[in-house]
């Protein structure tokens, strides 16, 4: 499919640059894409459309400190890295600014040589493998040196790194934040278990492809960078009960929806597992494992605006994002969040 048929106009001003002051008292649009109807509400409301048998997959993954600002220390000249994905023991996936200058054997060092990575080896778009070479515990000397890695639409850094993170975040090892979970409260999800719905974990760490934009003309084109994923047997068993009884399965952003079909599409079923997903969600793809969604608004032409239209048709995905832009809704990962419910007609996904 051509780009262009997921653009939409975004006025600057409703991207949101930081997070609601109450995370569930940020705005909520209820989509039921079978019937075609709209309701704007508040995220607490969102318990109006939850049943007692609901199962709700939210993604575990905790945000590391990943952006390293320091010099190379041949030269002196300013270095940004950021931390993609372990690769084995201190080596990782970094994207590297102005990488033309850092090759094989390139040093950076950061705060006053507390931490240091070596070059190791050269991609293309700025991605190279680094080394870091520290004393003591590496998590424990990122927190202390590193930031947050912000999407570049933010412009400041939060004052708070809790901010940027889930009330539920767990395991460390992303790039960027699970945004779909910022509105829950540990409150909101005790009332909603005390209806007698599940919330089960799984673990996707979120990497690179966050942060590339869609850079062909044609969806076809696109490579979508690998993530790694984990579900656990526990969290398989409770899936495959609900399924078989009929029940929903609600993920919690579209990396719990990754997550999710990844598993079904590889095995048929829920099993536990671990590996990592390049899964492209795009219209024509048809859902297996996830019944409701809920989902932040996002950037045009991504891959993202694309996964939330193979779920509910993409000419309804834009009148939907038309109508929040019309009453002024809040943008991307600090912004307001949809509710998308219904049964769905897959076979119309082209035309809908």
């Amino acid at each position: 499919m051509d780009i262009s048929l997921f653009d939409f106009e975004l006025p600057e001003e409703l991207i949101a640059q930081s997070p609601s002051s109450v995370r569930d008292e940020c705005r909520l649009l209820v989509v039921d894409r079978e019937h075609k109807t709209i309701e704007h509400k508040r995220f607490f409301d969102i318990v109006n459309y939850l049943k007692p048998g609901d199962v709700l997959v939210r993604n575990n993954t905790k945000v590391i400190p990943a952006r390293l600002i320091g010099v190379k220390e041949a030269t002196k000249g300013k270095v940004e890295v950021l931390l993609l994905k372990q690769l084995e023991n201190d080596t990782w996936e970094c994207l590297v600014g102005n990488a033309h200058s850092v090759r094989p054997g390139t040093i950076c060092s950061f705060g006053n040589g507390e931490l240091k990575c070596e070059c190791v080896d050269v991609f293309p778009e700025g991605i190279r493998h680094m080394r870091f070479i520290y004393d003591g515990i590496f998590l424990e000397v990122l927190d202390k040196l590193g930031k947050m890695p912000l999407p570049p639409y933010i412009k400041t850094q939060c004052s708070n790194n809790d901010d940027y993170q889930t009330v539920y975040a767990k395991v460390p090892g992303s790039s960027a934040a699970p945004t779909a979970g910022f509105h829950f409260t540990k409150e909101l999800f005790e009332k909603i278990q005390s209806m007698g719905i599940e919330v089960v974990d799984v673990t996707l760490n979120i990497g690179l492809g966050t942060f590339r934009p869609v850079k062909v003309t044609d969806t076809k084109d696109h490579v979508m960078h690998s993530e790694t994923y984990e579900m656990s047997e526990e969290a398989a068993n409770t899936l495959n009960k609900a399924k078989a009884e009929g029940r929903r399965i609600i993920a919690i952003g579209t990396t719990s929806v990754r997550t999710l079909e990844s598993v079904y599409k590889k095995f048929g079923t829920f099993k536990a597992d671990k590996d990592a997903t390049c899964i492209f969600i795009q219209p024509g793809y048809e859902y297996k494992a996830v019944d409701c969604l809920i989902t932040n608004f996002h950037l045009p032409k991504s891959t993202l605006v694309m996964l939330v239209s193979a779920f509910m048709g993409r000419h309804w995905t834009l009148h939907c994002y038309e109508e929040a832009v019309k009453e002024r809704y809040r943008f991307f990962s600090f912004g307001d969040s949809m509710f998308i419910y219904g049964k769905y007609d897959y076979s119309k996904n082209d035309q809908d």
